[in-house]
């Protein structure tokens, strides 16, 4: 699987841009790029799912047009390893056998989901650095350097034969980074003088409402710095994505100004902080670390903990440490819990509950709504405005957002200089082609649609949710009864089993009015002859549905168990 091969393909100089997620919600993020008749997919991310989806544990962009194209896709390319950019790797990876791209922290904070998934046969790693330009099949890629929550993020100028594309990836201007890695701008500027100028520039819209600009991660410091000087004496527990090195290093440091030992917390915190230690991201001298299981036998001020469960993940560290159930971490009236991060869309409630079972618990929780102890890392109005003037993009399509973010996107762009037409919103499953002298949308041109996972993939539908939903509403009714099988007369039973629907030990006369129901319907069956038992199943089921409405007004799913002796 050789990087840079180039492949035969068509002879139409277009190029095509297929959206599979990211433009309509946060997560998912997902595009391909077409050119010469060979597919490049740009990040490839999961989302979290949302109250409306029970049990479903993450969710993915359907990959329905890539499998049917996998002949013709080239690779992945990351713009970061966040894993709303990159948490689907190893399931694209069942389908396709394809290398990846992106920097050498990136593949490496991927590679930990794709070898757990037994799949790293199926791809080479092909790391880049900044300002990079690499040929891969018949895309030329340059890789700019930007600033953001995860260190190393890149966007990516595309330069095709119908003009340059530039993807921002997820980004924002930070003049002060943690590890001094600036948004490069001057290449941006660079990029935007060349042959014709950038003739698409598709950017992310996250904090596209937002006015202003965002803060730099440097603020976080400190902020920190100050949580560990007014509580000297009490433990630090502090909550993040275990991907947000710059933080965690930001953390670390207050930590070890204070004087305190660390313990770090949550397997994918244990893997990234190990990795980044490897690359040198993060110097924490291996005399100041502790095992978790050595922190109970420390005073509270002389130890921080950093943890995974920002999000409030139901077997994150955090949440177990919040349920009571941690096998090395009791929360008391010591602890000082730090949550350092913001709700993405959909986890709120599970935050909230992971807050108030601290507080129960007699932890004081200190999270972003009261104190400065985090900051997006996306870029805000006036960031955004900067680089749509600096770029100068003939043609913009918003990026990464809920569909509010991407309208408000397009209309700073409007503002900032672009043509009113040609400030495109896009959503999911669109695709676009850019002629040398046009830009066409096709709405709806692919598959795009919301794959649920619930331990593996293909588990969950549409009508799986409903019906989950149903029996979270209404409850489920389970009618029991054996039949004789030649005449069909009730041999024994029915029996009524109910969860959701009503209480049994308190509703003995409703369930007993219930089961004889079931007996005359029974009865009015096999006196006209129906002994088969797929008919008096569906009589069962229709007369017990039927009681249950007049009775209740209720429509709990109900299962008729028919048996016959």
């Amino acid at each position: 699987m050789a990087a840079g091969k180039r492949k035969q393909g068509s002879r139409d100089d277009a190029v095509r841009i297929v959206f599979l997620g990211g433009l309509g919600e946060i997560g998912r993020n997902c595009m391909c790029i077409e050119v010469g008749g060979r597919i490049l997919v740009d990040d490839c991310g999961i989302m979290f799912p949302e109250v409306d989806m029970p049990g479903v544990d993450l969710v993915l962009p359907d990959f329905t047009y890539l499998r049917e194209n996998a002949d013709r896709v080239e690779g992945v390319i990351l713009t970061h390893a966040h894993e709303d950019h990159a948490g689907g790797l190893a399931f694209l990876l069942r389908d396709l056998s394809v290398p990846i791209y992106g920097s050498k922290l990136s593949l490496g904070l991927a590679k930990n989901r794709i070898e757990e998934a037994g799949l790293m046969s199926r791809t080479e790693m092909i790391p880049v650095e900044d300002g990079e330009r690499i040929q891969i099949g018949p895309f030329d890629c340059e890789f700019i350097p930007v600033t953001h929550s995860v260190p190393h993020a890149f966007a990516i100028a595309f330069h095709t034969p119908v003009g340059t594309i530039v993807h921002t990836g997820d980004f924002k201007l930070d003049l002060t980074p943690v590890d001094g890695r600036t948004t490069d701008l001057a290449l941006f500027g660079e990029i935007a003088r060349r042959d014709g100028g950038i003739r698409l520039l598709l950017s992310d819209s996250t904090n596209a409402e937002r006015p202003g600009y965002t803060p730099s991660e440097s603020t976080v410091g400190d902020a920190m710095r100050t949580v560990f000087r007014d509580h000297p004496d009490r433990r630090l527990i502090v909550a993040s994505f275990a991907s947000h090195l710059h933080r965690v290093r930001q953390v670390a440091e207050a930590a070890l100004g204070a004087g305190r030992k660390i313990a770090f917390l949550g397997r994918s915190m244990v893997n990234n902080v190990t990795l980044a230690r490897e690359m040198g991201l993060l110097d924490v001298p291996v005399s100041s670390v502790v095992d978790i299981s050595e922190v109970s036998k420390l005073a509270p001020g002389d130890v921080c903990i950093i943890c995974t469960g920002s999000q409030g993940e139901p077997l994150s560290a955090l949440a177990l440490m919040a349920a009571r159930e941690h096998k090395f971490v009791k929360i008391s009236e010591d602890d000082v819990v730090v949550i350092s991060a913001h709700a993405i869309p959909g986890n709120e409630v599970n935050v909230t509950r992971v807050i108030d079972a601290l507080w129960r618990s007699g932890a004081e929780v200190i999270h972003g709504g009261d104190a400065p102890v985090h900051v997006s890392g996306h870029a805000s109005q006036e960031e955004l405005k900067f680089v749509l003037s600096l770029t100068k993009p003939d043609y913009f399509v918003p990026v990464h957002g809920e569909y509010h973010h991407l309208v408000n996107h397009a209309r700073l762009a409007r503002t900032a200089g672009v043509k009113d037409d040609h400030a495109i919103v896009c959503e999911d499953g669109d695709r676009i082609t850019l002629y040398k002298d046009r830009l066409e949308v096709e709405r709806q041109a692919v598959p795009a649609g919301y794959l649920y996972v619930d331990g593996i993939v293909g588990d969950v539908g549409h009508g799986v949710l409903r019906d989950r939903q149903n029996l979270a509403e209404e409850g489920v009714v389970v009618v029991i009864v054996t039949v004789d099988a030649k005449s069909g007369e009730i041999v024994t039973g029915p029996e009524i089993v109910t969860r959701g629907w009503v209480y049994a030990p308190e509703a003995e006369a409703l369930l007993d009015e219930a089961k004889a129901a079931v007996v005359a319907s029974m009865r009015e069956s096999t006196d006209d002859g129906i002994t088969d038992l797929d008919t008096l199943r569906r009589h069962v089921r229709r007369a017990v549905g039927r009681f249950i409405h007049d009775k209740t007004k209720r429509r709990p799913a109900v299962i008729p168990v028919v048996m016959e002796v």
